[in-house]
């Protein structure tokens, strides 16, 4: 095994050492917010448009109430944002934010070379 690669654990102490407002804590709070962050980035990958109400609507075992809450908190963090439509001004779309794209790449290609 090359020395540069990182086993698992080490790999999770060193996310679990970053600071607690960063995404890295954020979406593994719950099953619920790692879904959450999955659904987001699946929807911007495929250039799908996740309306807010739909996203509620996926969250596994997650109530309506809580989702919304998920979903303020990630927005307030700076980890989504919501851009209206522009023919129905009540549905909202949301997207990652570009600081948050690139925590996601840089988590999944630190993922692509550990070693077990």
């Amino acid at each position: 095994m090359p020395k540069s690669a990182k086993d698992l654990l080490e790999f999770w102490e060193d996310q679990m050492k970053l600071s607690h407002t960063s995404s890295n804590y954020f979406f593994r709070k719950s099953p619920s917010h790692y879904h959450m962050m999955l659904l987001v980035m699946h929807a911007y990958k495929y250039k799908e448009n996740l309306t807010v109400e739909e996203l509620k609507t996926k969250l596994f075992k997650t109530s309506r109430p809580k989702s919304a809450l998920m979903i303020n908190e990630a927005c307030e963090k700076g980890f989504f944002f919501l851009e209206k439509t522009s023919n129905d001004q009540r549905k909202k779309h949301i997207k990652p934010s570009e600081s948050f794209i690139n925590e996601f790449n840089n988590y999944l290609e630190t993922l692509k070379h550990l070693s077990f």
